[in-house]
């Protein structure tokens, strides 16, 4: 540690400050950077959440809308109908939606999804990423919200998925047994989608939406901002080692020079410094003693003679 201390007492001024002006420009680069980045992630993840919040809430509010206006009009012909009617249904309703939707190229990446363990439609059934939600929905009624990364073919997506609870008596005329159920219906699909009871969780509701894009574009500015800051470090540096050699070290020198020459005996040289700052003091005071030195080897000289 002494050596140390020895060594970086023998470095110059400039290399000093260069030292510290670095080890401080990291220090703050870095900081700088983890709160920039945390600061972007956080934005581009609510960003992305604000998007499946809404398609979520469209197509809720598309399910509550056939339940309670385009279904009373379709049940009556269920019974009749030598095809089942499939747009009576709430969840066919939200799923053809979303694959309208999809076909859109900027929402292609967008999806809904009623992912149940025990579907009517076999096009709902849940994988096995969604049976392991439903599962932990089942597990934890309380748990309203489930949301997070999955990694599929067509890239990462942010999910969110909620519970699907059977809250609604009317849901159970095509689901609690075959033998109540409309028979288009039986005809359609078969004997699937049965055995459920009233408050049962029989699925999730998942939205899926693209997260790439967003964080790619968080990534963006994030080395963009860090190249602004780097590039305005390195001109301040480069302002600051001008002013502190043309300012400092080289008045320095300057003094140090004219010090050294007046100790080998050259009493000619001189501190002149027109400027008044602490180095113009210094050098005034550095004058001001080699004029009391004059006059001390002249009083000396003249004891002598």
């Amino acid at each position: 540690m002494v050596k140390l201390n020895t060594r970086f007492q023998n470095i110059n001024i400039n290399t000093k400050f260069n030292t510290l002006l670095i080890l401080a420009f990291l220090v703050g680069i870095i900081l700088s950077g983890v709160t920039l980045s945390n600061v972007l992630y956080q934005r581009a993840q609510h960003e992305i959440s604000i998007q499946a919040e809404l398609l979520m809430y469209t197509m809720n509010s598309l399910r509550f809308y056939t339940q309670d206006h385009v279904n009373p009009l379709l049940r009556p012909k269920l019974e009749t109908a030598l095809e089942f009617i499939p747009e009576a249904i709430p969840t066919y309703s939200v799923r053809e939606v979303s694959r309208y939707l999809s076909k859109n190229a900027v929402y292609k990446d967008f999806h809904y999804k009623d992912a149940t363990l025990n579907p009517t439609n076999p096009i709902d059934q849940a994988d096995d990423f969604e049976t392991r939600l439903v599962e932990e929905f089942k597990s934890q009624p309380q748990r309203q919200e489930i949301t997070g990364f999955r990694s599929t073919p067509n890239g990462t997506k942010f999910y969110t998925a909620r519970p699907f609870v059977i809250q609604e008596k009317q849901c159970l005329e095509c689901h609690s047994s075959p033998e109540i159920a409309p028979k288009s219906l039986l005809a359609t699909y078969g004997e699937r989608g049965f055995g459920w009871k009233l408050n049962d969780i029989v699925a999730t509701q998942i939205v899926y939406v693209p997260s790439e894009e967003v964080f790619d574009n968080a990534r963006s500015a994030f080395f963009k901002v860090m190249g602004v800051v780097i590039g305005i470090f390195i001109a301040v540096a480069l302002l600051i080692n001008f002013l502190l050699k043309k300012v400092v070290i080289v008045r320095i020198k300057k003094i140090a020079n004219t010090a050294n020459a007046i100790s080998t005996g050259d009493m000619s040289s001189n501190f002149q410094e027109d400027s008044k700052d602490e180095i113009g003091l210094l050098a005034i005071a550095f004058e001001r003693m080699r004029s009391s030195l004059l006059i001390a080897m002249d009083l000396l000289n003249q004891a002598q003679r």
